[in-house]
């Protein structure tokens, strides 16, 4: 059996799209030279028009897929007046993808709390600093910005600010795609009409 054929049979077999994943980004990391856990997201701005960017995917879990920013940025602000979203990431090393789309929700204040405070303490001080996506006279600004800030919590814990918080995607859709021959590739999608229904699995033609 080749690696191309077994790396089949694993999409075939598998009817847990989360699990799946798990085995998937495994593999990526062991693979991947930077960032296995990088993916684009796509929202819609209040017009409709889609935006998207790189974002890192911090936890995955039956829920769904979760990563942090400052809600007051244009992705955060995004979400919030429309909470739908777009997802993929990109294995180049092992020529796989895995899309996702479907509602997000902020995650609970506890999951934030707890992420956060496993940043690094300049990581945790950037994001007091840095009013995300508003612009910037200088760069020399937000360095200030920066340098007042650690003055101001040089004695404490750097608590999280109120506007830095997680989303989670929650998907009511999750296809994965692996590179073969030809432009022969495989794809395997799995569907649910809701959150809280079982999930129907299906394959597409390349």
């Amino acid at each position: 059996m080749t690696v191309n054929e077994r790396k089949i049979e694993t999409v075939a077999e598998e009817d847990d799209p989360f699990a799946l994943f798990s085995v998937w980004m495994a593999q990526a990391q062991e693979s991947e030279p930077n960032d296995p856990n990088a993916m684009a997201l796509a929202t819609v701005d209040r017009d409709g028009l889609p935006d998207v960017r790189m974002v890192l995917l911090k936890n995955t879990d039956p829920n769904g897929f979760v990563f942090y920013t400052n809600a007051n940025s244009a992705k955060g602000r995004q979400l919030e007046a429309t909470p739908k979203a777009a997802l993929v990431l990109h294995w180049k090393s092992v020529g796989r993808q895995v899309r996702g789309r479907g509602p997000v929700h902020r995650v609970t204040d506890a999951e934030a709390d707890a992420y956060f405070r496993s940043r690094s303490r300049d990581s945790r001080i950037g994001a007091w600093a840095s009013q995300q996506s508003e612009p910037l006279a200088s760069r020399t600004a937000l360095d200030e910005a920066f340098n007042a800030y650690a003055a101001k919590f040089a004695r404490e814990e750097v608590p999280r600010p109120p506007h830095w918080t997680g989303f989670r995607l929650t998907p009511l859709a999750i296809e994965f795609w692996q590179d073969r021959p030809f432009r022969l590739h495989e794809r395997l999608v799995f569907r649910r009409p809701t959150r809280h229904d079982p999930w129907l699995k299906q394959r597409l033609f390349p």
